[in-house]
């Protein structure tokens, strides 16, 4: 049970769930560890595929922190420490990272010399298709997030201490300048990680795609984390009813976007019907795999959309919060849908490794998030459109 001081905005006590966090992530990330030296390939995509969910949760809170000072949301400042302290997570996801790096082999044909020698279209994407560079791009795609959220949040913290209107447009300028290196960096981080697990596809709006999805992820996880936080009494002055109603008209509206941009990708390659480029869904339409990909289209799109769309479901804390657990498993689904025809040809195969990777990393994420939450006030306490945030009333 959290303790939480109204005075200071602070935890004070940190309760017992981080540290039972902790294990669970030790405990699945070693019995993960197993999975390795029984079956590589099964292991390094289950553990690319837990990696890419919480990574996307990381980076989508970066987008929601840059777009809330570019915008000068007033709404979501009782939010934005929440989702700075997520977006603190990109050092982490740094180091998840590199086991990848062990298993490039397992999970890329690309990297396969004699796959290269005998395949033309491999050889034409060579100069960029190969190990040394992929990892040079890692490394400034890494640098360019971490480098933006550590400014953003030594910023915000400045702010706690002297708010003066320089800060908040310092915070404006390096989002402003940080929201195009994202665009780029994002994309082509879903390209090298993601795309080239079939390095014959492409496609030009697949890191939208991908980004879709994080958006959706990061408002499911705020929700969550908001809802139980307010169940212990901690920000229940501070957000309301109208938080989680603005919260739920993003989720909604970022759950259109990402069937819009799924549905543009499915549709311009249905219609140019190029065998490069119709492959990667005909893989996606074999055996099980057909029912994956409808349960996508009925349960990330068709099902949400009905239930958000009224009014009532975004203004119910606990119904919301219901929805937000649901998008995230989709999230997840959406993930697997993608990493996992490339390994399992014929039909989905659930892997004990796909569980223990996701809570490995899953509860490490968890349990430095909360003690980052810890550390500093809840709230931006010196923001000047904090009184506004907290009188706020959706429309």
């Amino acid at each position: 049970m959290m303790r939480y001081d109204e005075g200071t905005y602070r935890i004070t006590e940190p309760g017992s769930f981080g540290t039972r966090s902790l294990i669970v992530g030790i405990a699945g990330l070693a019995v993960s560890a197993i999975g390795y030296f029984l079956n590589p390939a099964q292991f390094f995509h289950s553990y690319l595929n837990a990696f890419i969910f919480w990574f996307n949760i990381a980076m989508g809170s970066l987008f929601f922190v840059m777009l809330h000072h570019l915008v000068a949301a007033r709404w979501s400042v009782t939010l934005r420490r929440l989702a700075e302290n997520v977006m603190m997570q990109t050092p982490l996801m740094l180091l998840f990272f590199l086991p990848l790096l062990l298993g490039l082999h397992d999970l890329f044909h690309w990297t396969h010399h004699e796959a290269v020698e005998a395949d033309l279209i491999l050889q034409k994407k060579a100069p960029y298709l190969n190990i040394t560079f992929f990892v040079v791009r890692a490394a400034v795609f890494f640098g360019v997030w971490n480098a933006v959220s550590v400014l953003l949040f030594k910023a915000s913290l400045k702010q706690d201490l002297n708010p003066e209107e320089a800060i908040t447009k310092r915070m404006r300028v390096i989002s402003a300048f940080g929201i195009i290196a994202y665009a780029f960096t994002f994309s082509f981080a879903s390209f090298d990680w993601l795309m080239s697990l079939d390095a014959h596809w492409y496609s030009t709006i697949f890191g939208v795609y991908i980004f879709s999805g994080s958006l959706v992820a990061i408002i499911s996880f705020l929700v969550i984390v908001l809802f139980f936080m307010r169940r212990q009494g901690i920000l229940r002055n501070m957000t309301t009813t109208e938080h989680f109603h603005d919260l739920g008209k993003l989720l909604f509206a970022f759950t259109v976007f990402w069937a819009y941009i799924a549905f543009s990708q499915y549709f311009l390659i249905w219609y140019a019907n190029i065998p490069e480029e119709t492959i990667w869904f005909r893989n996606r339409w074999v055996g099980s795999w057909k029912g994956v990909s409808l349960l996508l289209v009925m349960g990330h799109f068709v099902l949400p959309f009905f239930i958000l769309i009224t009014r009532s479901a975004k203004r119910k804390a606990v119904f919301l919060t219901v929805m937000a657990f649901w998008m995230l498993f989709m999230r997840w689904v959406d993930l697997y849908w993608v990493i996992m025809p490339g390994l399992q040809e014929q039909g989905f195969n659930l892997s004990w490794f796909d569980l223990t990777a996701f809570i490995g990393i899953g509860g490490i994420f968890v349990w430095s998030l909360l003690k980052r939450i810890a550390a500093h006030p809840l709230i931006p306490v010196k923001d000047p459109q904090l009184k506004a945030s907290v009188e706020f009333i959706s429309e």
